[in-house]
């Protein structure tokens, strides 16, 4: 990595600044979720749960710690506090209804993080340049991918319709969420 991006002082165009602040508003979001999790599956006692999301957390906390090396401070959302409140419900609620349900919201989520991250993707490798910030975010979407297929393979083969409308509104979510972190 070179010495400006590693420090996070290379200026970024338009676009690029506005996807790393919603990467690093959901990377936040992100890291809430399985605290989320975990919180629940120890007042459960789940201990299948609590080290899914101990492993998955550290995963994204990883993330976080990157982005943030790569994205200044005065470029990020401003809505953090919000973003990791929605995280830990995102985590905390569907816990409430057992590891099914957790599974199903983890694959909902990443399913939507995967294809967020390809549109970033393509956008650096039609216009070039930022190798090493190419290179971080298929990094990150690859472990996304991961996390989405352990998921996919914990949770039920088929939803009920609850689950199906919750992780439709945690997709809908998660897009209404980039809008507002790439502006705010």
């Amino acid at each position: 990595m070179s010495a400006a991006i590693k420090l996070g002082i290379a200026p970024y165009p338009k676009y690029l600044e506005q996807e790393l602040r919603s990467d690093h508003a959901g990377e936040t979001g992100a890291v809430f979720i399985y605290k989320g999790v975990i919180a629940v599956a120890r007042l459960l006692k789940d201990q299948e749960l609590i080290c899914f999301a101990k492993e998955h957390g550290a995963t994204e906390a990883e993330h976080l710690r990157l982005i943030e090396v790569v994205f200044e401070e005065k470029y990020r959302s401003h809505l953090l506090v919000p973003w990791r409140i929605a995280g830990w419900l995102t985590g905390a609620i569907p816990a409430l209804f057992g590891r099914k349900a957790v599974y199903a919201t983890i694959d909902a989520v990443e399913t939507f993080v995967e294809q967020h991250y390809q549109v970033q993707i393509n956008y650096l490798r039609i216009h070039g340049g930022y190798e090493q910030l190419l290179n971080l975010l298929i990094r990150c979407q690859a472990d996304e991918i991961e996390h989405k297929n352990e998921a996919k393979l914990k949770a039920a083969p088929t939803l009920p319709l609850a689950l199906r409308v919750w992780c439709a509104m945690v997709g809908s979510g998660s897009a209404v969420a980039v809008l507002l972190a790439r502006r705010i």
